[in-house]
């Protein structure tokens, strides 16, 4: 017996100790943070790997108020695909998780079929053309086009954005995808091998595989998405109640995919090397998708094209028949949270919502010095060991520069061409050029693009290393 103490008041005692333990057991709840990621899907960076690399989420989770003395348990999870991830949010095993929108429309199917919900809360990465998506051939192939492509064979992951947009070029040929074309399911790390021994005639692949496999020199893209005008993005969705649960940590994970957005778009250099770094895809991959004026554009805000994209996934999964099952848009789609985001971090959603320019450049011409002002003829080259990129007002001074370069014995990372038609980001070492009477070269990602041109604006079709070689002797 504690001295002075009576019997009665002994026990108020120890039952108010046991209140007290109660208690602060109760505010030190242990909460919970699992976040499936996709970390060679390079379109998921900013809602994962980065979050998670540079420890983003801890700095902006609540510890006030509910979560005065919360403990995180914060967990990360690698996935290949979107499929294996949405079975485990299912599960339970996840609370967030970062895919595609074809994936992410099964997604919210899935869980409706469980008796549950998710919930798509923000766009990370994507494009309202539809660049990200594209199709590939061996590198020895002498197929210059999707149209070549009648009564072959052609690889995809199944049920993913890629054959999304696979279906929806074979539509535009007027072909029957069940007739005209063979597809069949496979995934990028099985294709690459397939491509590599001549095995398959095409593969469509999602981001970044549709360049990757041909920067890796055995493959070569005769497809962008953007010729579907199929709009195509990433994007992260969590369970719907552990957002009603914990909305204010639903909003601290989109405040360090913020954060984590500007880190890039300020050093794009840098941050390519960190994603090659943990995932193995080349650096010069992830700026061509993500640095200035890049395939994608990173954009967390839900323009009208990207709502679409979701309501056209769910109809082709239902056309793939797996599933049978609507999906009401204006519920699985959930803006409250990002918009609580944008907020917290000072910037504005709906001028963001308005903006569709891709990633700006501010840059001086590698060669003169001069400011570049206009990039419609942009390119770029990045110089192994160098931390920032060179720029050139045209393709033809990149080219003089080039030879240059490789003269002082310099090894060349990337090359980097903006296509004339379409505006988007080329390797240029892939590409089709024009050179017109003057000298100038205008590029294209296909040949029949380039001779089209050629033919109404006169000037010569050439490939990477004719324009080089040409080049070479007009600045001798």
């Amino acid at each position: 017996m504690i001295r002075g103490e009576t019997p009665m008041r002994l026990r108020a005692t120890i039952a108010g100790l046991a209140l007290a333990i109660s208690t602060a057991s109760a505010s030190a709840e242990t909460i919970r943070i699992a976040i499936g990621t996709q970390d060679t899907t390079i379109n998921c960076a900013t809602g994962g790997l980065l979050i998670r690399e540079l420890g983003l989420l801890e700095k902006y989770l609540p510890h006030d108020g509910k979560y005065q003395d919360a403990d995180y348990q914060v967990e990360w999870k690698n996935f290949t695909s979107g499929a294996p991830l949405t079975n485990e949010m299912v599960a339970g095993k996840l609370d967030f998780g970062a895919m595609a929108d074809f994936p992410g429309s099964f997604n919210g199917v899935a869980h409706l079929d469980a008796g549950k919900r998710s919930l798509f809360i923000s766009v990370l990465s994507g494009s309202t053309q539809g660049s990200g998506n594209g199709i590939v051939v061996p590198a020895a192939s002498s197929v210059q086009s999707l149209a070549e492509l009648k009564g072959k064979t052609i690889s995809v992951p199944f049920a993913s954005t890629a054959h999304g947009m696979l279906l929806r070029a074979v539509a535009a040929q007027g072909w029957d995808p069940e007739k005209d074309v063979r597809i069949i399911a496979q995934p990028p790390e099985i294709a690459g091998s397939a491509l590599r021994s001549n095995r398959i005639e095409a593969h469509a692949d999602f981001v970044p595989f549709a360049e990757l496999f041909p920067n890796r020199g055995f493959a070569r893209k005769i497809y962008d998405g953007s010729q579907a005008e199929a709009p195509t993005f990433h994007g992260a969705l969590v369970d719907a109640d552990y957002a009603k649960k914990y909305p204010e940590i639903v909003t601290a994970y989109l405040r360090a995919s913020l954060e984590a957005d500007r880190l890039f778009a300020a050093e794009p250099e840098k941050y390519s090397e960190l994603i090659e770094k943990v995932t193995g895809i080349e650096a010069e991959v992830n700026y061509l998708f993500h640095g200035p004026l890049g395939l994608q554009t990173r954009d967390l805000t839900w323009k009208p094209e990207y709502r679409q994209a979701v309501a056209t996934s769910i109809d082709t999964l239902k056309l793939l028949k797996k599933t049978d099952r609507g999906l009401d848009t204006a519920k699985f789609i959930d803006d409250q949270y990002i918009r609580a985001a944008f907020k917290a971090a000072g910037q504005d959603y709906d001028q963001a919502l308005k903006n569709y320019a891709q990633l700006p450049l501010k840059a001086n011409d590698a060669a003169t010095g001069k400011p570049i002002t206009d990039f419609k003829r942009l390119a770029q080259i990045w110089v192994r060991g160098e931390d920032k990129v060179r720029h050139y007002a045209s393709p033809e001074a990149a080219l003089a520069a080039l030879a240059q370069l490789e003269q002082e014995g310099k090894d060349i990372r990337a090359i980097y061409a903006q296509a004339t038609d379409s505006g988007i980001k080329l390797l240029a070492s892939q590409a089709w050029f024009v050179r017109n009477d003057k000298g100038e070269l205008n590029a294209f990602l296909l040949k029949q693009q380039a001779e089209d041109y050629a033919q109404r604006h006169g000037g010569t079709a050439l490939d990477f290393t004719s324009a080089n070689q040409k080049q070479a002797v007009a600045s001798r």
